[in-house]
């Protein structure tokens, strides 16, 4: 990956890839309604910014249960990611069970538009990415 930083919070740090073109959202620790939301904005802002179309979103280091934000995502924060161009999002789970349910649940109030498609591990959401 050819990454640029454009955010580095305890929470989450947030890159483009000029090589690929997209996105990239690492998010690190526990995380809770205000946590998501906050990071969630900024890759909306950033996203809107950098003019790009994909998200590669990595949960892999994120170490707790967030659903108090599952419904704000799905209905709020993903809508209004679309409106600003997003077409694909990777969604890279967390090992932890309780964050992997948070993004199921997540789901769950998305509707269709976005893709967005869940991976277990990083390299494999890459390479669906690429294909979109």
């Amino acid at each position: 990956m050819s990454l640029q930083t454009l955010l580095e919070l305890p929470h989450i740090s947030i890159s483009y890839d000029h090589l690929e073109e997209w996105l990239f959202a690492d998010w690190n620790g526990d995380q809770d309604l205000a946590s998501v939301q906050h990071g969630a904005t900024e890759m909306l802002r950033l996203m809107s910014q950098q003019r790009c179309h994909k998200v590669l979103n990595d949960n892999t280091r994120v170490t707790s249960m967030w659903s108090e934000a599952a419904e704000w995502g799905g209905k709020v924060w993903f809508p209004a990611m679309a409106a600003a161009g997003l077409q694909h999002f990777a969604w890279v789970y967390s090992p932890n069970v309780y964050s992997r349910l948070s993004t199921d649940l997540t789901l769950q109030f998305t509707g269709a538009y976005p893709v967005v498609s869940t991976f277990d591990d990083l390299e494999t959401a890459k390479v669906w990415l690429r294909q979109m």
